[in-house]
């Protein structure tokens, strides 16, 4: 494909896609563009690609997605835009970040200006641009509960300002995850935090880091794996199957969180895809639950 120059340049082609995943997992893509500079550099990629018919996938963290070992036919386009800009606290808009922001980046830096509302994505991997898509949450809270609007770069419409409303969230779910086109791309992210005394925040973020790091594994790994169905937990279903530790090639269940698949070492994504299969069978013969994918699997299977 051909990219408005001077983006031209810093293609990669047949570039693997395993270094941009936190599993470490995936095949080559045909071509890698990673967007830097601004919005308008990731709009204009995105644009020049769905002119071209070419395929294409935006990456912000690579923390919920399983990349097939065939790679990706097309574009993937890493988005590392991470403008942040805050208003006054007292706004209803206080807080504006591109879609490329870390979630625990921008969270430490509203706790440090004493702005509240975002402490459960501390240490939680992935970008505003996913959790936008994916209404990523932990510790009882999500993106939802304090996004305002979103800006998307939508290959019909242009950009266009969706609502919290209009995003229509659900549990990980939102109207922009539903479709099946992709065609869009989120650029930026507008919030309402509160006011709160920066010591009390930063108390709560320590607190979600530690209970994290006691009850998840460390190292290349891939999760949450499955939504939480109604009333349950993905993980006390899997646990409760005896599949804590099992293993599929290098993939492996997590001794530490079940509902986490843990790459050992020279895992595959067809290891990672196996292992899936397995777990929801298991589950599903058991205790009659059928467990839904949480993470996306991208590229050809």
């Amino acid at each position: 494909m051909n990219l408005p120059a001077p983006y031209q340049e810093r293609l990669l082609r047949d570039e693997p896609l395993g270094r941009y995943t936190a599993a470490r997992l995936g095949g080559a893509a045909d071509g890698v563009y990673i967007a830097r500079e601004s919005a308008v550099e990731l709009a204009l990629v995105m644009q020049a690609a769905w002119s071209q018919g070419v395929p294409v996938r935006v990456l912000g963290g690579g923390a919920n997605v399983l990349i097939s070992d065939a790679g990706f036919r097309g574009l993937v386009v890493i988005n590392d835009v991470t403008d942040i800009h805050f208003g006054d606290w007292h706004e209803r808009r206080n807080v504006a970040a591109a879609a490329g922001v870390g979630l625990t980046v921008l969270a430490r830096k509203c706790q440090s200006r004493g702005l509240s509302g975002l402490e459960w994505a501390t240490s939680v991997p992935g970008t505003v641009g996913g959790a936008v898509v994916n209404n990523a949450g932990a510790h009882g809270s999500d993106i939802a509960a304090n996004l305002i609007e979103a800006v998307v770069l939508d290959e019909q419409r242009g950009a266009v300002i969706l609502s919290r409303d209009e995003l229509a969230y659900g549990y990980r779910t939102s109207a922009l995850k539903s479709r099946s086109d992709r065609r869009f791309v989120v650029l930026l992210a507008q919030f309402a935090l509160t006011a709160d005394d920066p010591a009390a925040i930063l108390a709560r973020m320590e607190s979600f880091i530690a209970h994290r790091k006691r009850t998840q594994p460390p190292g290349a790994s891939l999760g949450s794996i499955f939504k939480n169905p109604p009333g349950d937990y993905a993980g006390r279903l899997i646990e409760q199957a005896g599949l804590k530790g099992y293993r599929i090639g290098g993939a492996e269940i997590s001794t530490v969180h079940a509902n986490f698949f843990i790459n050992t070492g020279g895992a595959t994504a067809r290891d990672y895809l196996a292992l899936i299969r397995h777990a929801q069978a298991r589950v599903q013969a058991l205790y009659g639950v059928e467990l839904e994918l949480e993470v996306e699997l991208v590229g050809d299977w």
